[in-house]
C-alpha cells in the first residue's frame, strides 16, 4: 500500500504523496506516520512509539507541520492513528495502516514526543445474560 493510500484510509492526505509525516483526518484525528525503529513495549497492551523532530532537518516542511499536528493532538486530547512504512536496504517498501491501535500524545516538549497506543475497544451489541433473563421474565 502507498503512503497516500494508508493515509486514506483514515480520510486524510499528508503533505507530499512519498514523504508525509503527518496530517489531521476528516473526523479530527491525527494521522502519524512511523517507522519501526522507533517502536517499544513499555507496558502489556501498550505499544508506544517515540521520536524526535530534531532528527530531521529543521527547515523541512514536514517537521513544521507535525510539530503543528503534535501539539493540536496534545492539547485537545485528540487520537492519534498509524500508518506504519516499512523499509529494506534504505529503500521504502511499503505502508499499513492500524485501524485496530488508537494513540494518544503523553509527552510532547517541541522536540521529543511521545505517543501511546493502545487496542480500541469494542462495544459489544449482545445484551448481557441478566438483561436476556428479565426480558423473559417480564414477557
Amino acid at each position: 500500500m502507498s503512503l497516500l493510500d494508508a493515509f486514506t484510509r483514515y480520510g486524510a492526505k499528508p503533505l507530499t504523496r512519498h514523504r508525509g509525516l503527518s496530517a489531521m483526518a476528516d473526523d479530527g484525528a491525527m494521522v502519524l506516520n512511523c517507522w519501526p525503529a522507533y517502536f517499544a513495549h513499555p507496558e502489556q497492551g501498550v505499544l508506544r512509539y517515540e521520536d524526535r523532530l530534531s532528527r530531521e532537518p529543521s527547515e523541512s516542511k514536514h517537521i513544521g507541520l507535525l510539530s503543528q499536528h503534535l501539539a493540536l493532538a496534545r492539547d485537545g486530547a485528540l487520537p492519534v492513528r498509524m500508518v506504519v512504512t516499512t523499509q529494506a536496504d534504505g529503500k521504502v517498501r511499503g505502508c499499513h495502516a492500524r485501524p485496530d491501535l488508537i494513540g494518544k500524545v503523553v509527552k510532547f516538549d517541541g522536540d521529543h514526543f511521545i505517543i501511546d497506543f493502545t487496542r480500541k475497544q469494542e462495544v459489544s451489541p449482545v445484551p448481557s445474560k441478566s438483561l436476556r433473563a428479565a426480558g423473559r421474565k417480564s414477557r
